[in-house]
């Protein structure tokens, strides 16, 4: 059984990505033979800038069509009309359309992911809401496959995509097997065991800007919205509803992004155990703290550490 997969090669497009498919199916299919199992998969790179003018290959049909992460330009903020088009005759026939990255941007633009909950890399997160503010972007999945769309997250998510197609169209011994000889992991994973708090500083608001500038150094104290409101001149009420609108939080959750933020990064970087980071960042109860780092990052801190940090003696947590 051969299934053809189409790798958009856009301009800006990352080219390890492109290739790296292309070279991860062909050793699908190897996996496929050595398990006694019929799946071919026949991968194309495509190269738009030629393929929109050639109208032969303009009939060809996927069954899976893939959009790269982008390298270094903003390309995916404007796409061509021809490649959006393309896009929705490949799902019209059939086609599974998949994105990584910011190939997500893409997929968003040809207007098909209206019902279709996605995700993205998260530093794009403030970015994606503002140019397609009606999707249902869900940003600590690492993959979401839903409705003939799958969407992967970070920059080398396209591993983690690949290895979702495999399993899709073959079977997820396939997927496993192929994820051994690639030693990338093919166990569950959420984007949020990565995402780092990064508020926007851009918004317009310099009371609130200066707040939050302020937060980075006292963010460990004591903070009540009478007085956030004070250290910005404002009325609670006012500045409750400017918090808001600047930064997509309320203070308390702000603050605690912050706080937990802080408490990973002395994860990583010092051997101190979880009580006392805990009072570090600000909490008295420690168990308070565990419960909301665990919500917000989808890991225990002792989880934590194990993950990011290497080489290095484990403290008690």
């Amino acid at each position: 059984m051969n299934i053809r997969i189409a790798v958009v090669d856009y301009p800006g497009c990352l080219k390890s990505a492109v290739y790296g498919l292309s070279e991860m199916f062909k050793m699908a299919g190897r996996v496929s033979i050595d398990q006694n199992l019929s799946y071919q998969f026949v991968p194309e790179i495509i190269d738009f800038n030629i393929y929109k003018n050639d109208h032969q290959l303009q009939k060809a049909s996927y069954d899976a069509v893939i959009v790269p992460p982008c390298d270094d330009n903003d390309y995916f903020l404007s796409p061509e009309a021809e490649l959006l088009n393309w896009l929705v005759l490949q799902h019209n026939k059939g086609a599974v359309l998949t994105s990584a990255c910011a190939g997500s941007f893409i997929l968003a633009a040809t207007g098909l992911l209206k019902e279709t909950e996605i995700t993205t890399h998260w530093a794009l997160q403030t970015l994606f809401h503002k140019t397609y503010p009606q999707l249902a972007l869900k940003i600590d999945q690492l993959l979401i496959n839903q409705d003939d769309f799958i969407t992967a997250a970070g920059m080398l998510s396209w591993l983690d995509l690949g290895l979702e197609i495999v399993a899709q169209f073959s079977r997820p011994s396939v997927m496993r097997q192929l994820g051994k000889m690639l030693v990338v992991d093919t166990g569950r994973r959420e984007q949020r065991y990565y995402k780092q708090f990064a508020p926007s500083f851009s918004h317009g608001d310099h009371a609130i800007l200066g707040l939050q500038i302020e937060l980075q150094t006292i963010f460990n104290q004591s903070l009540t919205i009478y007085l956030l409101a004070q250290k910005c001149s404002l009325t609670e009420r006012t500045f409750l509803r400017r918090f808001i609108r600047a930064t997509e939080l309320k203070p308390t959750q702000y603050i605690q992004r912050l706080r937990i933020q802080k408490a990973c990064d002395l994860l990583e970087t010092s051997d101190n155990p979880f009580a006392w980071i805990a009072h570090q960042v600000g909490y008295e109860d420690v168990s308070a703290c565990r419960k909301i780092f665990i919500r917000i990052i989808g890991l225990t801190p002792s989880e934590f550490r194990t993950r990011f940090v290497r080489n290095k003696s484990q403290a008690v947590l």
